[in-house]
């Protein structure tokens, strides 16, 4: 996900909520536009179509796990999810619209009283139309919070406990692993990780701008350690943050910055490839040139001594607000396929104008008859668009390596 809104998105934020309000929805016709319509199981036509069914070929379902999956709700479950007050208040109109957009890309918008509930029933609706082996990877997401190590609620976009997260995956292990999320200025950090490991947590989750974390400050070494002892990756956001606000400052996300989490062992998945936004080139000073945060990316994963130690998720890279010649560089290095790893960013996919299979067809990057599967499919299972979409782009004879798709060797290596 991603911090603070350009211009351009607020207008066209501005415009979406305008539309839905004077009616503007159903006026486009009979395929939604704007909003997830939730269809459930997804029809035989759909579920056996050859573009189906080529995109699973060469794959092992078993493993394929979607690295970068969003538990999400309001708390009304008992769940210990908690959301700001912005984004419950229509005075905050940017903020309430981001938890509409959400909740119904997860189909949960219509369930007061059990919106935690009904997420992960549509979770589970969704993998019943997945191959069977499919798993998915539940985010926990800790506050943010100070320099001293104190949360920060009020700061704090959203929060998932990793109890939540631990359970809802321990509760169907044949679909889910989950994700811990743990700030490393906690003064408990180390011993919630390691509580974590013990948990089955696959991996480390922190969106540094939204949650306050420095990944250059020295207060992150200790747990860098922890993670190198046991050999837990840390997934990371990368590059600009527009979908979720908090106590940090959008410098946070720079690439550059987790060189020091490389630099002792650290297994590093920096999130989204790093694909938008500007950042400082901090290789040029402190004071040097913005540059795209994806050339910076590039750089660290065309530097040897990150060889065996960076990787990155394809994750929102399909986005509108992307440039298309970054997800065309991403898609063309084959170099970097080993260490790519699939993800969808769910619940994001379900918001219907995020990604769009025609423009994609109509810059030659999917074959023109793929589009209107690709959009049924979408209203009826996000997740499995995004990986059908994934596996039939291509850019100049170049497609995805299905090791891309393959991440489950990467999150069940034994600790030494």
């Amino acid at each position: 996900m991603a911090r603070t809104f350009s211009s351009a998105r607020r207008r066209w934020l501005a415009a979406a909520l305008g539309l839905t309000a004077a009616g503007g929805v159903a006026a486009l016709g009979t395929r939604p536009w704007l909003m997830n319509p939730c269809h459930a199981t997804l029809p035989d036509e759909l579920a056996r179509h050859d573009i189906v069914r080529s995109a699973w070929a060469g794959l092992d379902p078993a493993q394929v796990w979607d690295c970068h999956a969003h538990l999400a709700g309001i708390g009304d479950g008992g769940s210990g999810i908690a959301i700001s007050p912005e984004m419950l208040s229509p005075l905050h109109p940017l903020q309430y619209l981001q938890r509409l957009f959400y909740l119904n890309a997860g189909c949960a918008h219509e369930a007061p009283g059990r919106v935690d509930q009904s997420y992960v029933e549509r979770l589970h609706n969704l993998m019943d139309g997945m191959a069977p082996g499919f798993k998915l990877m539940l985010f926990a997401f800790d506050r943010a919070h100070d320099a001293a190590g104190r949360a920060l609620p009020g700061q704090s976009a959203f929060f998932v406990p990793d109890a939540y997260a631990r359970e809802v995956a321990r509760a169907t292990p044949q679909r889910f692993e989950w994700v811990c999320s743990v700030h490393p200025y906690r003064a408990d950090a180390v011993a919630a990780l390691e509580a974590a490991a013990a948990d089955g947590a696959r991996a480390v989750k922190w969106l540094p701008p939204a949650m306050g974390i420095d990944p250059t400050a020295p207060a992150c070494d200790r747990f860098y350690d922890a993670l190198v002892r046991l050999d837990l990756p840390l997934i990371t956001h990368a590059g600009e943050e527009q979908a979720v606000s908090g106590a940090g400052h959008a410098d946070l996300g720079n690439p550059l910055r987790l060189r020091r989490a490389l630099e002792r062992g650290v297994r590093v998945v920096m999130a989204h490839c790093a694909s938008i936004g500007e950042d400082v080139d901090l290789d040029r000073g402190a004071d040097g040139p913005r540059v795209p945060s994806f050339q910076l990316f590039a750089r660290m994963m065309d530097d040897a001594r990150h060889a065996g130690l960076l990787f990155a998720d394809i994750s929102a890279i399909t986005q509108r607000n992307r440039d298309l010649a970054v997800l065309r560089a991403i898609i063309e290095r084959e170099d970097w396929h080993p260490r790519l790893l699939f993800g969808t960013d769910y619940p994001l996919p379900g918001i219907l104008p995020l990604i769009s299979p025609a423009q994609f067809a109509a810059e030659g990057m999917l074959d023109a008859q793929a589009v209107p599967v690709l959009e049924a499919i979408r209203e009826h299972n996000p997740i499995l668009f995004d990986l059908v979409l994934k596996r039939h782009l291509h850019s100049r004879g170049k497609r995805f390596a299905p090791a891309v798709f393959e991440t489950r060797r990467f999150f069940t290596r034994t600790p030494t």
